[in-house]
């Protein structure tokens, strides 16, 4: 559980993300930019039934372009965190033009996150942009990443864009 930011579920991430994840935080709040964990690790069980009720509500095909399937998701493996500074955008694209949502966007890849869902990225990445989703990656991989101007993980590992789920 990361030490000293609102978590508003309470859910943990692991430990070495955790630890930067509350480097990242002391840095933006020196900055006067504190944000909050809206949401951590998720079991299977969680993303079942929040993938099930997104699908329900929009229907299958659009709950894909910002959630994902059970044993699919980044959060189930406890290095993905989303990330809210009470500013009325969370889970909203708003957020990425508050100055918390600059702030990380500038500063994550120095304390190894990445902006996972990037504006623009979505025929790669497979999802809508999320300004509030932000992966572990380490800062070897995210300062590399950035460094040679790699937005998302897929191109940088090598791996084929948006794969389509088994059905």
């Amino acid at each position: 559980m990361p030490n000293g930011i609102e978590n508003t579920n309470g859910q943990p991430i692991r430990a070495t993300a955790a630890q930067a994840l509350e480097r990242m935080f002391a840095a933006a709040a020196d900055d006067g930019l504190p944000f909050r964990i809206t949401s951590g690790y998720r079991s299977f069980e969680k993303q079942e039934s929040l993938f099930k009720g997104y699908s329900e509500r929009d229907g299958v095909a659009a709950a894909e372009t910002y959630s994902a399937r059970p044993g699919h998701s980044e959060h189930q493996t406890g290095l993905a965190v989303d990330l809210d500074d009470g500013s009325g955008f969370a889970f909203k694209s708003e957020f990425g033009k508050t100055r918390t949502g600059l702030w990380l966007r500038e500063h994550c890849a120095a304390y190894g996150f990445l902006l996972r869902y990037d504006q623009g990225e979505q025929p790669v990445v497979g999802y809508i942009y999320e300004p509030w989703h932000f992966r572990y990656l380490g800062t070897e991989i995210t300062l590399d990443m950035r460094a040679r101007g790699i937005a998302n993980y897929e191109e940088y590992a090598g791996a084929e864009a948006a794969p389509d789920y088994v059905r």
